[in-house]
C-alpha cells in the first residue's frame, strides 16, 4: 500500500526491520546501528535485524556501565553506548595527504581522495539527532566548511527510534533533545510493546516516505498514536539526571573562580574520556609521520581533547597548565561559550561523559553545586540523584 506522506504515521511489524535493513543495503547504504559487542552496545555495521541488541539493555551510573540480557521482545531497550554517529561523520583519524620521495630532496604530495559513502544510521536517539545537528552547524554552516565532514555527511539517511529506556545518567529531557523526536530524521520509529510488538513509523522526509512504501505497513490508529505518547512521556519521567539550564550561561561565566573548580580538579584524571565519548566535541590536531626508510610522509587529522596539556600549548608553554583550568574550559565551553559561538548549547544530555568518566564526575552535579552556592534559596533546587536507574 502507498505510505503516508511527510508528517504521516503508519505501523509496521517487527519483522519488517529485516526488510528495511535489506532494502537499504540493496540501495548501496552501509547500515550502521546498535549491536552488542564485547559486552557493550555500540554502533556498528548491520547486515540483518538479528544483529540488533534484541534482549539486551544497559545499566548506567557515574563511572558505571553494564549491558545485561533481559527477557522480552524489545529490539531497542537501552539508552546509549560509548559510540555515536560522530565516529562515522568525523572519524577519530583521517588521512589528509601522502608525500612520496622522488629520489632527490623533494617529495610529491598527493591529497587523499574524498569518498562520499552512503550511510544509513538506524536506531538514532533524539540526543544523537541533536548532536548531528550541532556538528552540522559547526562543520557545514560556519565561515569554513570542513571537507571531510561534508563528504561523509553528504549522502546519509537518518532513522530514529524514540528512547523508551533512558539510563541513569541521561538528562536529554532537560536539554530539550529527547526522548521525544518530532523532526530531524527521514523516518522516526517508536517501539510499541503493549499487546503485539510493533513499530509506529512517522515520515520525516520525502526519502523516508519512499522508503516506507517498500515496507509492509498499515495506517496508524488513534490507539497506536496514544501508545507512542505513553512511551515518550514515561521515558521523560524516568530520566536519571536533570540539569537546570535557566541562566546557566551567565552563572558559569560569573563564577570562573568558584572553589568548586578546585574540588572537581582533585578528582579529575584529565584522561580525555569525556571528550572522546561526547557526540559533539570536535577538537582535532594534525599529526605528521614518516616511514622508517624516509621515503613516505603522511599527514593525518585525529581527535584531540582540551584536557590534554599540549592542547593549549602556545610558545613557550601551555596556557592551561592545571587540571582545574582544563576542566573549567571544557565545561564552560560546553554549557556557555558554545552558545556564544554557535547559538546552541554544546550538550545534548546523553550522559556519556558521566557514565564513561573513570571517577564518575557528573556535569549536572557540578553545575548544580555552583548554582547552590550562588543561589540564596538552594533548598528549592532539585539535586540530581547519584545512583544508576
Amino acid at each position: 500500500m502507498a505510505g503516508p506522506q511527510l508528517g504521516g504515521a503508519a505501523v509496521m511489524a517487527v519483522d519488517e526491520l529485516d526488510t528495511l535493513i535489506l532494502a537499504l543495503r540493496a540501495d548501496g547504504y552501509r547500515v550502521v546501528g546498535p549491536t552488542i559487542r564485547d559486552g557493550t552496545i555500540v554502533h556498528a555495521d548491520l547486515e540483518r535485524s538479528s544483529d540488533l541488541p534484541q534482549g539486551w539493555t544497559d545499566e548506567q551510573g557515574p563511572g558505571t556501565y553494564r549491558a545485561r540480557s533481559v527477557d522480552g521482545d524489545a529490539q531497542f531497550s537501552y539508552a546509549v553506548g560509548p559510540s555515536s554517529p560522530k565516529e562515522e561523520l568525523f572519524p577519530p583519524r583521517q588521512r589528509l595527504w601522502t608525500a612520496t620521495s622522488d629520489g632527490d630532496a623533494s617529495f610529491q604530495v598527493v591529497e587523499e581522495v574524498r569518498e562520499t559513502p552512503r550511510i544509513a544510521f538506524l536506531g538514532l536517539r533524539g540526543c544523537e539527532l541533536a548532536a548531528i545537528a550541532i556538528q552540522d552547524r559547526v562543520f557545514l554552516r560556519g565561515s569554513y566548511q570542513d571537507e571531510v565532514y561534508a563528504a561523509n555527511r553528504s549522502d546519509t539517511l537518518l532513522i530514529a527510534v524514540e528512547c523508551g529506556s533512558p539510563g541513569g545518567t541521561c538528562f536529554c529531557a532537560s536539554m530539550g533533545t529527547g526522548p521525544r523526536v518530532d523532526d530531524g530524521a527521514d523516518l522516526i520509529l517508536t517501539e510499541l510493546l503493549d499487546g503485539d510488538p510493533r513499530f509506529l513509523v512517522r515520515v520525516g522526509s520525502d526519502t523516508g516516505a519512499a522508503l516506507l512504501e517498500r515496507l509492509t505497513h498499515r495506517e496508524a490508529s488513534a490507539a497506536d498514536l496514544d501508545a507512542r505518547e505513553q512511551v515518550v512521556t514515561a521515558a521523560a519521567a524516568m530520566m536519571g539526571r536533570t540539569l537546570d539550564t535557566d541562566g546557566l550561561h551567565d552563572l558559569l561565566l560569573d563564577n570562573l573562580d568558584h572553589p568548586r573548580w578546585d574540588t572537581v580538579a582533585d578528582r579529575c584524571l584529565a584522561c580525555t574520556n569525556c571528550t572522546l565519548v561526547c557526540p559533539t566535541c570536535f577538537c582535532s590536531t594534525i599529526e605528521d609521520t614518516t616511514d622508517l626508510r624516509g621515503e613516505k610522509a603522511y599527514r593525518d587529522r585525529r581527535w584531540d581533547s582540551c584536557f590534554g596539556l599540549e592542547f593549549s600549548h602556545a610558545t613557550p608553554a601551555s596556557v592551561r597548565t592545571s587540571t582545574k583550568a582544563r576542566y573549567r574550559q571544557w565545561m564552560t565551553h560546553k554549557l556557555a561559550t558554545w552558545i556564544d559561538q554557535f547559538g546552541t548549547s554544546g550538550c545534548v544530555g546523553c550522559g556519556r561523559c558521566i557514565t564513561w568518566c573513570p571517577v564518575g564526575i557528573d556535569i549536572t552535579e557540578e553545575a548544580a553545586a555552583i548554582r547552590r552556592a550562588s543561589d540564596p534559596t538552594p533548598a528549592d533546587l532539585p539535586v540530581p540523584p547519584t545512583g544508576a536507574r
